[in-house]
């Protein structure tokens, strides 16, 4: 053996060979030996092999799905907790017992019963021959009585990509697992405006018990977001008052700045410009906030009117040969955050139609991302 193959001791005090390390597979982030989890299905007494595989049967959607052959060949029992296709296994009670002794990223989505496992002509499986689950089979179908039960099918298809879903139908049962459930709980708060958690689902994994259960708990209704008069003094966050502090220790530099140069080619109206900078900086109050003091302590002060109108400062003739040398420059110097307001533009003029406008933003009021917003604002001001 090798360091990291799967292996367990039998009753009978022998070492038994499940799996190679090698044939680790990452599903949702967590790493997973198929073979621990085909050992765990192998010991329902009904079950004469098993096979672990992941499939991405859509796109971006990795489910671990079992294939049983079963120990005998008497009738097929299925139960709903599974998707089943064969005969003498309960596909109920192997899934309890998966479930018992798996963690939950472990469990299968679904378990397949076929009659024999296709093999290549070596006699190993043929694991692309696999058929794909059907989870279709344990469909109840029985159609939604009100408009949130209707509205909850809809977004139970649309997470599981399962269709003609009926309200008795088990998440879970329909190939649902920790992830789908944070997506779905997250589309049911967008949708419905409900604060509902993760173990809501898993207590009441059905349309109508989720829907019984939301009428039931009207405390999970989210509030609505209302306007609140401002306070006279509006405190910094934490972040703001760590960036004021180093600002304070430091006094202005460029170690916060966050530049963005954009080259601009052809007919450049100016004065359309600086009132579509004035646009954007009306509507972001970031960018028109500075952080006085009062009793040595920093608070926010959001700039309004004409104080407001951000200048556009306009560079002429600079040739290509100074244009990094000047980027840089601007980009260096820093900002009074107490006076200053923590955007700064600057278009530098190369020649008729090609220009080169620099945004410095200090970090205060920006990151990263909130450059790309910007810029599209900009755009669609201008």
């Amino acid at each position: 053996y090798r360091t990291g193959d799967v292996v367990r001791w039998r009753s009978d005090g022998q070492l038994e060979f499940l799996a190679r390390a090698d044939a680790q597979v990452k599903v949702r982030g967590f790493r997973i030996e198929p073979g621990e989890i085909e050992a765990v299905l192998a010991g329902d007494e009904a079950v004469g092999q098993a096979v672990v595989q992941v499939r991405e049967d859509r796109p971006g959607d990795k489910r671990l799905v079992a294939y049983l052959i079963p120990a005998t060949t008497t009738t097929t029992t299925t139960t709903g907790a599974g998707v089943g296709v064969g005969v003498g296994v309960d596909v109920g009670q192997v899934l309890a017992g998966a479930r018992d002794r798996l963690p939950d990223y472990m469990v299968p989505s679904a378990l397949v019963v076929l009659e024999r496992l296709p093999l290549t002509p070596n006699g190993k499986v043929d694991r692309k021959a696999l058929p794909a689950p059907d989870y279709t089979t344990t469909l109840t179908r029985r159609a939604p009585r009100t408009p949130r039960e209707e509205i909850l099918c809809e977004l139970f298809t649309e997470v599981l990509g399962v269709t003609d879903i009926g309200i008795d139908d088990s998440f879970f049962s329909l190939g649902g697992h920790s992830l789908l459930a944070t997506r779905l709980i997250s589309r049911i708060r967008t949708t419905l405006g409900l604060e509902l958690g993760i173990r809501a689902l898993f207590e009441s994994p059905t349309v109508a018990g989720l829907s019984a259960r939301t009428d039931r708990e009207t405390s999970l209704a989210r509030q609505p977001l209302t306007s609140r008069p401002r306070p006279e003094t509006v405190p910094v966050s934490f972040a703001q008052r760590r960036l004021w502090f180093l600002g304070q220790l430091e006094g202005p530099s460029g170690t916060y700045n966050i530049p963005m140069s954009l080259r601009l080619r052809g007919q450049l109206d100016i004065g359309a410009l600086r009132l579509a900078l004035t646009d954007v900086v009306g509507r972001h109050e970031s960018l028109r906030t500075l952080f006085p003091q009062t009793d040595g302590q920093p608070r926010q002060h959001v700039v309004e009117g004409d104080a407001a109108v951000l200048p556009l400062t306009v560079t002429e003739s600079v040739t290509e040969e100074e244009l990094p040398e000047a980027l840089a420059r601007e980009a260096r110097t820093g900002f009074d955050l107490a006076r200053d307001l923590p955007l700064r533009v600057r278009l530098f003029v190369l020649g008729p139609k090609e220009y080169v406008l620099l945004a410095v933003v200090h970090h205060i009021a920006a990151d990263g991302w909130s450059m790309t917003p910007f810029a599209r604002d900009l755009s669609t001001a201008y």
